[in-house]
């Protein structure tokens, strides 16, 4: 018997996780550096006994220790598990209209998903030839709230501010969340934004440059009218998202504020160089911001230099099907050494 009013979606399909030894993984965008000793020795020294008691519900510490980097308050920050969760809650708390949100069509592949979860109408907003969002086509347009990834994945490619200052200005009627999950690698933040407009949420997460993917810890930004929302909501369903451990590490990387400065800036250089000698081979490489590049390769498919990569047990992000990225891999960046690995063995394929 078929039962009735079952859910039926295509969820999200996250980079492959292989188990493999020995391996370079270098496709689902992870920090190429160790977290933070802060971190390791605050995980060490963590008393398993407090394990007994539920977490906080308002993760003051992590918050207070936040708002003093950002310039931001206290009361501007809400905590969840992973900017993931950040952003379902902001979707459920902010998109409510008959209108369709506006994010773009090649952009992080969880927007769709909650929109269709939620059954949030939507437009996917085409970005240009060379993968540039459009600031005029978010501006005089009908909508129930933007999305945008700054910069943005997986092209890799940042908005200035003025120009994000442009979409926000024009739509303070809705809300226009700024995923800023790779602002730390590179580009200009949109938190200035936060003294002039209500209508801001930024979403950030510590999987990318604080190196704590597997720990799940993100947090938004914005105006206390938007928290006092996002709080009704997320209290409606799940208080303690946060865990006592996760909470306890997070709040050690954001204290350590010159070890993540110092390893991220190692990344963006070792981008920058692994970027020049993919174009020295004929490759089509988008400017990235981020800690990945998104490029085209030359003499080869995109298809076949993934399935010649994984024989070498080289791992990098192939989207495939028929969509404008079927030409295209995506490389996350690992340390230099294992970038210049990567160069040798694609340059074995010429």
């Amino acid at each position: 018997m078929i039962m009735k009013g079952l859910r039926k979606i295509a969820p999200y399909v996250a980079g492959a996780q292989p188990q493999e030894k020995n391996i370079i993984k270098i496709n689902t965008n992870e920090n190429a550096f160790a977290p933070s000793p802060r971190v390791i020795k605050a995980l060490s020294d963590f008393d398993a006994n407090n394990l007994r008691r539920y977490s906080s519900l308002t993760n003051d510490d992590l918050r207070d220790a936040l708002a003093k980097n950002l310039g931001v308050s206290r009361d501007q920050l809400i905590i969840g598990n992973g900017s993931d969760d950040i952003l379902a809650l902001a979707f459920l708390s902010f998109f409510n209209s008959d209108a369709p949100i506006l994010f773009p069509d090649v952009t992080y592949g969880f927007y769709k998903v909650w929109a269709e979860l939620f059954r949030i109408p939507f437009t996917e907003v085409d970005l240009s030839d060379d993968f540039e969002i459009v600031t005029s086509d978010y501006i005089g347009r009908d909508n129930g709230g933007i999305v945008l990834t700054n910069p943005n994945a997986p092209t890799g490619i940042h908005k200035t501010l003025d120009e994000v200052e442009k979409i926000v200005a024009a739509n303070q009627d809705m809300v226009v969340i700024i995923d800023e999950a790779y602002i730390n690698f590179g580009g200009e933040s949109a938190l200035p934004l936060l003294k002039k407009y209500e209508n801001i949420f930024i979403t950030r997460t510590f999987s990318k440059d604080a190196a704590l993917a597997g720990l799940r810890v993100g947090y938004g930004i914005g105006s206390p009218k938007l928290m006092a929302v996002l709080n009704a909501v997320k209290n409606s369903y799940n208080p303690y998202s946060v865990d006592m451990v996760a909470e306890r590490l997070a709040l050690a990387a954001t204290e350590d504020v010159a070890y993540y400065a110092q390893v991220n800036h190692e990344i963006a250089e070792t981008r920058d160089w692994f970027s020049d000698e993919l174009r020295a081979l004929g490759f089509d490489v988008l400017p990235s911001q981020t800690n990945f590049i998104l490029t085209k390769p030359a003499g080869i498919s995109a298809a076949d230099l993934f399935a010649f990569l994984q024989s070498k047990k080289i791992y990098v992000r192939y989207f495939g099907g028929t969509t404008r990225l079927s030409d295209y891999l995506r490389i996350s960046i690992g340390t230099q050494d294992e970038m210049a690995k990567v160069v040798q063995v694609i340059g074995d394929v010429f």
